[in-house]
C-alpha cells in the first residue's frame, strides 16, 4: 500500500497519479471547461516527460470536456497522448450513481489486462 505522501514511489514502477485540476471540489460539476482544458495541457506535458505506456483518466465527463471528445465512451481511446495509450474509466466516487461496483470492477480489470498485455479473451 502506498500512502498519498509516497505516490512519487510509483514512478519507480512506471506508474503515476495526477489530477487534471489541482483543486478539491465536492463534485466534478464544479470544474469549469476552461480548467479541465488547462489541466489537459498540463497532463500532456507530464506524459511527454515521463512517457508511461498508458494514461488512465477517471471520469468520462471530465475526459469529454478536457479533450474535446463529446462522444467518447469508457475504455480505450483511439488517440494517444504523446506515445501513450489513453483509457477512460468511470469515476468511482460514491456520488456517481451511474456505475455500480460490478461495472467499476469490469472497467478497471479491462485496463489492467491492457497494461499487462493480457488478451481480452483470457478472463479471470
Amino acid at each position: 500500500m502506498v500512502s498519498p505522501w509516497d505516490e512519487h514511489l510509483l514512478l519507480d514502477e512506471g506508474l503515476g497519479i495526477t489530477n487534471l485540476v489541482a483543486r478539491a471540489t465536492a463534485t466534478a460539476a464544479e470544474l469549469s471547461a476552461a480548467e479541465l482544458r488547462v489541466g489537459r495541457k498540463r497532463l500532456e506535458r507530464k506524459v511527454a516527460r515521463y512517457r508511461p505506456r498508458w494514461v488512465a483518466v477517471v471520469g468520462i465527463g471530465a475526459y469529454r470536456t478536457a479533450f474535446d471528445r463529446p462522444k467518447a465512451v469508457m475504455g480505450r481511446q483511439p488517440e494517444l497522448i504523446a506515445q501513450s495509450g489513453v483509457w477512460v474509466l468511470p469515476n468511482p466516487s460514491g456520488l456517481n450513481a451511474n456505475h455500480q461496483l460490478p461495472d467499476l470492477t469490469r472497467a478497471f480489470r479491462a485496463l489492467r489486462r491492457a497494461v499487462e498485455n493480457i488478451p481480452e479473451s483470457d478472463q479471470e
